[in-house]
């Protein structure tokens, strides 16, 4: 019974992960027209460290870390959030954002593989062919709006989109063994330091070349601005950081990865409702088929059963505090 609500929160967790994400494009948008995306990154992970701080800093937390947990950290951090964003900004230099939705919805076809050979989770024919499904769902939602079609620009853009998900796949994978040790807010306090620290150095360090260290707060001045950096910073960042994390410590990273796909769903659904955008019945066909994709990899019954294996990296499961 104890392990069946487990899951139930893991799922739940998974799905407002994937709805914070989906709405979060909207927030993007209002920011990007606002300040350059490096400033934005830089931004949005101050407020979030910021958040992710108070906790430990009011004593409401007991930091519990020591320099060994933090190298142990390290490497999770480097893959998202830094080689993530990273990747994909530059990426999106080059080369178009339906591009980028395409290549971004293969994170589960990354994960799975990745899965398999380092923590050795098994999925079965149905799960494969559900994952398959739910990455078909998005690129046809692409394909019917006019903008799956490569653009023929950089392939090192492309190259850089791929390596943003490989990063995150990676992210999923090695997260799951570090859950084993440390919360979602420790985790997330490392990670998001470490966005912070390294994007607001790049963003310092474009301005200083330029001279123009006082652009990097104006942004501050536009109520938009601010607003949507908050829902950025602490909601898209630190909140789906924590439930991504904490589903990731109760889930396979498979049946986890499936749900970013869930996320365009979202944003399909929120841009027709705030932003009036045009819902085609192409949008819904992609829509079922990203579904029931979701519900085949998490749901779909396996005819053997599987035990999963978790490379332990060395971490050991505290038994007191």
């Amino acid at each position: 019974m104890k392990s069946r609500n487990s899951n139930t929160s893991a799922y739940l967790a998974a799905i407002l992960y994937a709805s914070i994400i989906g709405f979060s494009f909207l927030f993007v948008k209002m920011t990007v027209t606002e300040a350059n995306p490096l400033d934005v990154l830089a931004h949005r992970f101050a407020i979030g460290w910021i958040a992710v701080a108070v906790p430990f800093l009011f004593g409401w937390v007991q930091l519990r870390f020591t320099w060994s947990d933090v190298r142990r950290l390290l490497p999770l951090g480097l893959l998202s959030p830094v080689l993530f964003f990273a990747f994909q900004a530059f990426g999106l230099m080059s080369a178009s954002s339906s591009e980028a939705g395409i290549i971004l919805a293969m994170v589960p076809l990354f994960t799975a593989p990745i899965a398999a050979f380092f923590l050795k989770e098994r999925t079965n024919l149905i799960q494969k062919l559900s994952i398959l499904l739910s990455v078909s769902g998005v690129i046809f939602i692409f394909a019917m709006k006019g903008g799956a079609g490569w653009s023929g620009g950089s392939v090192v853009g492309l190259v850089l989109l791929v390596l943003s998900a490989l990063s995150m796949a990676g992210f999923s994978v090695l997260a799951r063994p570090l859950t084993r040790k440390y919360t979602p807010l420790e985790i997330s306090f490392v990670t998001m330091a470490m966005g912070f620290i390294l994007f607001a150095a790049a963003a310092l360090i474009r301005h200083g070349s330029a001279g123009s260290l006082n652009l990097f707060f104006q942004p501050f001045a536009d109520s938009k601005y601010l607003l949507a950096l908050l829902y950025l910073g602490i909601l898209s960042t630190v909140i789906s950081n924590m439930l991504s994390t904490y589903a990731l410590g109760r889930l396979e990273a498979s049946k986890v990865s499936v749900f970013n796909n869930l996320s365009t769903l979202i944003s399909i659904i929120a841009g027709a409702l705030i932003l009036h955008e045009e819902l085609t019945v192409a949008h819904i066909i992609g829509t079922v088929m990203i579904i029931i994709g979701v519900l085949g990899t998490n749901f779909g019954k396996l005819p053997w059963k599987r035990r999963t294996a978790i490379i332990p990296l060395n971490v050991k499961k505290e038994t007191g505090s």
